[in-house]
């Protein structure tokens, strides 16, 4: 990672740059999706936030600061809702209660902390967005997921400190996020490490909780023992979730019929010349934003004393 004049920025490949994106002004094209998705208008966009900010000041036990500092941050819950606030209110609602109940996975999620999930490369954000200016996450939960060396809990914290950079982009709010699950080299010894209990946690935190527009799920490259990660998860997978889930297997033809190959690396059918292999200039990456880290962490329901 290196900074620049315009910020810190990953290159990557061939003249790619990874950089997340606080540049509120969009392009007429995010324009019309914010307008013609979201319904989104300067007048709703100022209704909810006002609405929005009535409701968390009256949630007493619930620390949120409502002034200008967290605008952005709540804008996502707004635009993941529609603007509709009292949905909004009640996915902040249900997040901070999820943390609150689940702290090994979610207490103290600060960069810093976490450097060793990046090491293993099993995440990567893609530099380009989608032919739908949608933000790319790759997992690769096989041949890089060594057991011995990170958790499946370290895995998931590493998810959570990627989407909450990438869901304060005014562009990843409005256009949404994909996620690329690749389980190549999936093993009896990685089947074991997921249990419905964490199977719940994460869908819950998915489909009621995270502030982003998770638009689509594929599955790649997954072996048919994969068959028994996915009887853990389906009992949990909503309808809405459901419809968005593709599975591919080894066929890059079809992956490419959803996402244009100029997004996708060349592994995955793609024209991309780059390599997932840059998880400690990702984990830089996030680090660069280390103290703003700090002061989401402190959010949330207030302890009993």
């Amino acid at each position: 990672m290196e900074v620049d004049k315009y910020g810190p920025v990953v290159k990557m490949g061939s003249g790619y740059e990874l950089r997340f994106e606080d540049d509120s002004d969009f392009e007429e094209s995010y324009q019309e999706c914010a307008k013609n998705d979201l319904g989104e208008t300067p007048e709703r966009r100022a209704e909810g936030l006002e609405e929005l900010r009535r409701l968390i000041r009256e949630e007493k036990k619930l620390y949120l600061p409502t002034d200008e500092s967290t605008e952005l941050y709540l804008l996502a819950f707004l635009r993941v809702c529609k603007f509709y606030p009292e949905s909004a209110f009640k996915r902040v609602k249900f997040l901070y209660k999820l943390r609150q109940k689940n702290p090994k996975y979610c207490n103290d999620l600060l960069p810093s902390l976490e450097k060793n999930v990046f090491e293993q490369n099993i995440l990567t954000v893609l530099p380009s967005r989608d032919q739908h200016g949608r933000r790319i996450l790759i997992t690769e939960c096989g041949q890089r997921w060594k057991i011995k060396n990170c958790s499946l809990t370290e895995i998931f914290r590493g998810i959570e400190l990627v989407m909450e950079a990438a869901i304060l982009e005014p562009r990843t709010q409005v256009s949404g996020t994909v996620l690329l699950v690749d389980f190549a080299g999936l093993t009896i010894n990685h089947v074991w490490q997921f249990t419905p209990n964490f199977a719940k946690m994460v869908l819950d935190w998915i489909q009621y909780a995270m502030p982003a527009r998770l638009k689509e799920v594929h599955i790649v490259n997954q072996p048919y023992i994969f068959n028994m990660v996915f009887a853990v998860f389906k009992p949990f997978i909503q309808e809405k979730l459901r419809n968005r889930m593709l599975f591919h297997g080894y066929d890059h033809t079809s992956l490419l019929a959803h996402l244009d190959a100029k997004c996708l690396p060349t592994k995955y059918g793609g024209l991309m010349e780059i390599e997932t292999d840059q998880g400690i200039e990702l984990w830089n990456l996030l680090c660069y934003y280390e103290e703003n880290y700090k002061v989401t962490n402190g959010f949330g329901y207030k302890k009993k004393k």
